[in-house]
């Protein structure tokens, strides 16, 4: 298994066989509703679109993770895997080969790799977004990924899982909660799922963010300190935290 964080929550995942590219943001700003005034994010050093991706995983129908610039450059006969949220935008988009997944259904990619999606993170008062377990079925490997910190309990009965993508921090806007929480529930996780090393996810590294709302988010935590807490509960959990471009092999 090799895995590329491209930043924020882009990922190029490369197992079972397949180039899968995760919620990818690559290029062009990323706003929230056309209100930059409200949220603008910018890359501050350029983002190449991989090649010879095999298919397109999107976990929701928000612009940081169905990013409108970065699919318009994309081949659109690419098939996709998405929530049925984020499915309904691709297929406005022009996207052919689109399957929605809703919360326990799979489908099988190629020979071996199987994608399953999970309870997510909700948006808004009725929509729960997808989380992902992706499973090799030839070697036994699997992937977890869910981008906010909102893990379905059912997740205990996949364990273990070799590998987990999700945020180890908090991001809250003071009166309204969390947007992201990491903190505790990425150490619950890790109990749940035992896996050989974890990723830190939604942390933006080579990102510059501006705007109204930029200004009231409060972070809580970090990499380093999620380290210790899994030292203090004595579990052995890799914690990995590559630079953007970088590709690990885990």
């Amino acid at each position: 298994m090799h895995l590329t964080w491209l930043d924020n929550n882009s990922w190029l995942i490369e197992m079972g066989g397949q180039r899968i590219l995760l919620d990818p943001w690559l290029t062009g700003s990323l706003v929230f509703g056309n209100f930059p005034w409200l949220f603008k994010g910018q890359h501050t050093q350029p983002r190449t679109i991989p090649e010879q991706i095999g298919l397109i995983l999107l976990s929701q129908g928000l612009e940081d993770h169905t990013h409108p610039e970065t699919l318009q450059k994309l081949d659109h006969g690419l098939p996709v895997v998405a929530s049925p949220n984020a499915a309904k935008i691709v297929k406005a988009m022009g996207f052919t080969q689109v399957t929605a997944l809703a919360h326990g259904e799979s489908l099988t990619v190629g020979d071996r790799l199987r994608l399953q999606a999970v309870p997510g993170s909700p948006v808004g008062p009725l929509l729960v977004e997808n989380g992902y377990l992706l499973t090799d079925t030839a070697t036994g490997e699997k992937l977890y990924y869910e981008p906010h910190g909102n893990h379905s309990p059912d997740l205990q009965s996949a364990a273990p899982v070799d590998v987990v993508i999700t945020p180890v921090i908090d991001l809250d806007i003071p009166l309204l909660g969390p947007v992201i929480k990491g903190r505790k529930s990425a150490v619950e996780v890790v109990k749940w799922l035992q896996p050989r090393a974890i990723l830190p996810t939604a942390a933006g590294g080579d990102v510059k963010f501006e705007g109204v709302l930029v200004s009231v988010l409060r972070a809580q935590g970090s990499v380093e300190e999620f380290r210790q807490q899994l030292v203090q509960q004595e579990l052995t959990t890799q914690v990995l935290a590559p630079r953007p471009g970088e590709r690990l092999e885990v």
